[in-house]
């Protein structure tokens, strides 16, 4: 009898509470326009590339090829570590731009309606809010990576681009953008626990970091040494998922995927623990 008293009254383990914070935030993902408008931005976005370039210009002129290959929206042909230029830029890591942006919507209406001050009054622990939201959004971002291959492949049809490839490597290339999603929804987690009262710096900071701008500025301070080691492992789906990727590729980037997840969620954790969350 005493036995059975005690475990009424049991605290639910991790994964009863993690599973119960997840259900809640796949709940609202799933049940927000946001959502789907940001898919549906994913998969305009390799149309607005390949549909513009090529294309008459008003006075006659003809505006540039950005790609001949379609596969070139989704991965450049090799690793970049140093800017080159901007259309080597212009493929599949531009969803972490735009879900950064997601990211900072989703977790600003937590605070924004109250709903962080309900969850953390009851029993919400840190580390399940910053897990729960870390793997939904990355989910939502894995799910905007298939809509923008869906638009790229379309929108190579219509226009009439090339489609050949080394479809092992892009696969790879496509699977290990996927995975970096959990490591860029991380960040983006963290960086919304920080900037958690100023929505507008929380979107700046997302869109600042998805840009790679911060490595590439570093990069041409020091030279292409020190980028390319930043690379590896700050940017690692950004410039080494490409469509000459292999294994390596893929466990590479699930290394950094996963070191990314474990180092910002207990950062994150952390700063929730030692200052005021509302």
């Amino acid at each position: 009898m005493e036995n059975v008293h005690k475990l009424k009254f049991e605290s639910p383990s991790f994964i009863q509470r993690l599973k119960g914070m997840l259900g809640v935030d796949f709940y609202r993902l799933f049940h927000t326009p946001m959502f789907y408008i940001f898919l549906a931005i994913a998969a305009f976005i390799p149309a607005l590339i390949l549909s513009t370039t090529g294309m008459e210009n008003p006075d006659g002129t003809m505006s540039p090829q950005l790609y001949t290959n379609v596969w070139n929206a989704i991965a450049a042909n090799t690793p970049l570590y140093t800017f080159n230029s901007i259309g080597e830029y212009a493929n599949m890591n531009m969803v972490f731009i735009f879900g950064g942006i997601m990211v900072s919507i989703f977790i600003g209406h937590d605070y924004k309606s109250g709903y962080v001050k309900q969850l953390f009054t009851t029993h919400a622990k840190k580390q399940d809010y910053m897990m729960s939201k870390s793997i939904t959004c990355a989910f939502a971002m894995a799910c905007m990576c298939i809509t923008y291959l869906l638009g790229a492949v379309v929108s190579g049809l219509l226009v009439g681009l090339d489609f050949s490839v080394n479809v092992g490597s892009l696969l790879i290339a496509i699977l290990s953008k996927m995975i970096m999603s959990l490591g860029w929804a991380s960040l983006y987690t963290f960086l919304n626990v920080i900037f958690r009262r100023y929505f507008g710096v929380s979107i700046a900071s997302s869109f600042f970091f998805g840009t790679g701008i911060p490595i590439i500025a570093i990069g041409m301070i020091f030279g292409n040494a020190a980028g390319s080691v930043l690379n590896i492992f700050l940017y690692g789906s950004s410039v080494y998922a490409c469509l000459s990727s292999n294994i390596v590729t893929l466990l590479v980037c699930l290394v950094v995927s996963v070191a990314w997840a474990l180092i910002y969620n207990v950062l994150g954790t952390i700063l929730l623990s030692k200052s005021d969350v509302y």
